[in-house]
């Protein structure tokens, strides 16, 4: 993985090692604009150096001020920023914000090993700690699990808690692949062209074998994956979408131009037995419009796209008046928004 959560753990891990005290700090609430998310991580070490952040800095430099001077000992200790507006605006919260977060002083080094080693296996797991105790359990969590805090207790969730299908993997796709990745995507690839399946090879990224609407099928999507068939192939793609259009799978999108995704709407519409409420669906072209040409432009609008969708956010967006398959400066089945 190469999630924050990841990159906290190492920088633990590591600096244990080396025999430096670490404490890990969670962002267990926010009111107002606050500048990270509930369950955000950050590793602060005995010395003052960081890994991961919770907040633009102004925290983080008192944080570290605080650790230098040895206050932070013993059991989990809650902390809050940001209870006044003179306070929000010492530490650079914005529109009144407030931060409570746990800090632990010395995380059981064991138990940050186990989750590091499970959440190599691509494993989702739910992290509880106890506050009174210090006391952590590890167990295996669903997608669709939230962080839970009550007062007493603060269960954050570490792992891929989205998943991306992709079918074909061709250039797209071997940029696609980590992108997602970095965004904690658990990713997985389907393409039946034997000549593009042997190139593949995106560490993490595992080639299901079988047919686009079999691999689907078996892939049981949920509400936290999203599909996405870019081999440009109406045999391949098409055999997706059919299974991907009737899934609970959050985003389904095809790349191709405007003129290709009418067409393709028309035959899924006409030859399939899908609704026009399942065919509306599809985002197709794949992506937002960025003006993207190359492969890794293609792949960011793409995820992008992705990305605004499972947040709750409008994709509805202006694209150039001409058709994009008359622009010139794009390759031949490779126009997207």
């Amino acid at each position: 993985m190469h999630s924050q959560d990841r990159q906290v753990l190492q920088a633990l891990l590591g600096w244990a090692a080396q025999g430096h005290r670490a404490a890990l700090v969670t962002v267990v609430r926010t009111w107002g604009s606050a500048p990270r998310p509930p369950g955000a991580w950050m590793a602060l070490r005995d010395d003052g150096l960081v890994q991961g952040s919770v907040s633009g800095g102004c925290i983080e430099d008192d944080l570290i001020a605080r650790m230098r001077a040895g206050e932070f000992t013993g059991t989990p200790v809650l902390q809050r920023y940001g209870v006044t507006q003179d306070e929000a605006a010492r530490f650079g919260l914005p529109c009144g914000g407030t931060l409570e977060l746990l800090v632990e002083p010395t995380p059981d080094v064991p138990s940050l090993r186990r989750l590091a080693e499970r959440l190599d296996e691509g494993r989702l797991l739910r992290r509880t700690v106890e506050v009174a105790s210090g006391a952590v359990t590890l167990d295996d969590a669903c997608r669709g699990d939230v962080l839970r805090w009550d007062g007493l207790s603060l269960s954050t969730l570490h792992g891929p808690r989205w998943r991306l299908l992709i079918i074909g993997a061709g250039q797209i796709a071997r940029c696609l692949a980590p992108m997602a990745q970095a965004l904690d995507h658990a990713v997985s690839v389907c393409d039946p062209r034997e000549e593009y399946a042997q190139e593949w090879g995106v560490p993490g990224a595992p080639l299901l074998a079988g047919m686009p609407d079999d691999v689907v099928t078996a892939f049981q999507p949920d509400p936290h994956t999203a599909i996405v068939a870019l081999t440009h192939d109406p045999k391949l793609d098409d055999m997706a979408l059919l299974e991907a259009l009737k899934s609970p799978a959050f985003y389904v999108g095809a790349l191709g131009s405007r003129v290709n995704n009418a067409a393709r709407r028309e035959r899924l519409r006409q030859h399939f037995d899908l609704s026009a409420e399942e065919v509306a669906r599809l985002h197709g072209p794949a992506g937002l419009y960025i003006g993207s040409h190359t492969p890794p432009e293609i792949a960011l609008s793409i995820l992008a796209e992705i990305t605004a969708v499972k947040n709750g956010v409008d994709v509805t967006r202006p694209r150039p008046a001409q058709d994009d398959e008359a622009m010139p400066r794009r390759s031949p089945g490779c126009a997207v928004g």
